[in-house]
């Protein structure tokens, strides 16, 4: 599956269909409750990748918790720091998402985060 269909399925599966577990590309992943807002939030891999899908907190600011507070199932996407432990849990939620789906669309913040670089021509006529 591609990062697009994995984002795509975990929105679904955890906001409109509101499983509490289950299969993506052939990986058990588990829907659980953040602690003091209890949004939904689910933690998976993608190209070694540790990743985290969490529904849209509607008590912000933001364009997206408008959205939110209007009925729109949105769910953003973060990549999880390499050492997360209980202790920087919260510093890894002010850090920043690098898409969402909202109602069944995706939107990248940060497109290139996942894109296999390819070499410039300039590049390739080295050597």
């Amino acid at each position: 599956m591609t990062l697009d269909e994995i984002l795509l399925e975990i929105w679904r599966q955890a906001l409109v269909v509101g499983a509490s577990e289950f299969e993506v590309d052939g990986r058990t992943l588990r829907v659980r409750a953040t602690p003091k807002r209890r949004l939904k939030e689910v933690d998976f891999t993608f190209e070694g990748r540790s990743l985290r899908g969490i529904e849209q907190n509607p008590d912000t600011a933001s364009r997206w918790a408008q959205m939110a507070r209007k009925g729109a199932k949105i769910m953003q996407f973060t990549e999880l720091p390499e050492q997360q432990s209980p202790a920087n849990e919260s510093a890894f939620r002010r850090g920043r998402f690098f898409a969402n789906v909202a109602d069944g669309k995706i939107n990248r913040y940060r497109p290139a985060l996942f894109e296999t670089k390819k070499p410039s021509a300039k590049s390739r006529r080295r050597g």
